[in-house]
């Protein structure tokens, strides 16, 4: 593979996933960890990835307030508006952070009363816009890379909940391995969050169907609603609707 191949596909990687693994890198592409940190170490010199020990992460890390460029939005929002419909007055929402759930948050209707928790730093701020959301804050350790609340007593604070709905932004979903990350931290919040929750629903685009990162955070039978920009019939979700899934 040549280096404009090697670097659009870390470029494509990094952007879907929010974060990559210099050594999965390595493994998938087929190059020596020693391309893959100096393929790294160009692409964050020109401003495209942010470059961390051991991979890099998506420049959303560093702009979610602001950023004007973010990956695929149109089909995030499309995503988001499907989830918004399952919301009703007076309940407990608990979501994750991501840039589907910021757009989910911008779509809220104005005149929508519920409760909203969340260890995102993001995600709260945009709930805190809205005029008539409560919203709860889940403090603790912050990932930085994430901006999102990690650590013992995060985990506690979710357990001590119960929510209606859980709204979860994932980097990896495949029938057969589940719901995946690269992040222990986050997936151990993740997990809690699935347990605190009466329904869970999982918020992906199309592109992170079929695909698996490092640990996993459930199964598919930990989940009830899998929401894509996707038709509820496309032959992509078949795989995922046999397991028992509703398709939205």
């Amino acid at each position: 593979m040549l280096k404009k191949e090697r670097q659009a596909y870390i470029l494509r990687q990094v952007s879907l996933h929010n974060s990559v693994l210099s050594t999965d890198l390595s493994t998938e592409i087929n190059v020596s960890e020693d391309t893959i940190r100096r393929d790294l170490n160009e692409l964050a010199e020109t401003g495209k990835v942010i470059k961390v020990h051991g991979g890099a992460l998506s420049k959303s890390f560093n702009s979610f307030y602001l950023r004007t460029d973010v990956y695929n939005i149109d089909n995030k929002k499309i995503v988001a508006e499907k989830a918004v419909s399952l919301i009703k007055d007076g309940m407990f929402v608990l979501t994750s952070g991501g840039t589907t759930i910021i757009e989910l948050a911008r779509l809220l209707p104005s005149s929508l009363k519920a409760t909203f928790l969340t260890g995102s730093i993001p995600a709260a701020y945009e709930y805190s816009q809205h005029p008539n959301i409560e919203v709860i804050f889940i403090g603790d350790k912050i990932a930085k890379k994430s901006q999102i609340a990690v650590g013992g007593e995060a985990i506690s604070k979710i357990k001590a909940i119960k929510a209606d709905l859980c709204f979860l932004g994932i980097n990896a979903i495949d029938p057969e391995q589940g719901v995946t990350d690269n992040d222990w931290d986050i997936v151990e919040v993740k997990k809690a969050m699935i347990e605190a929750s009466n329904q869970t629903v999982v918020l992906s685009i199309s592109e992170k169907l079929n695909t698996h990162q490092r640990i996993r955070i459930c199964g598919l039978n930990d989940i009830d609603i899998l929401i894509t920009e996707l038709d509820s019939t496309d032959k992509l979700l078949a795989p995922f609707m046999q397991t028992g899934l509703t398709i939205l």
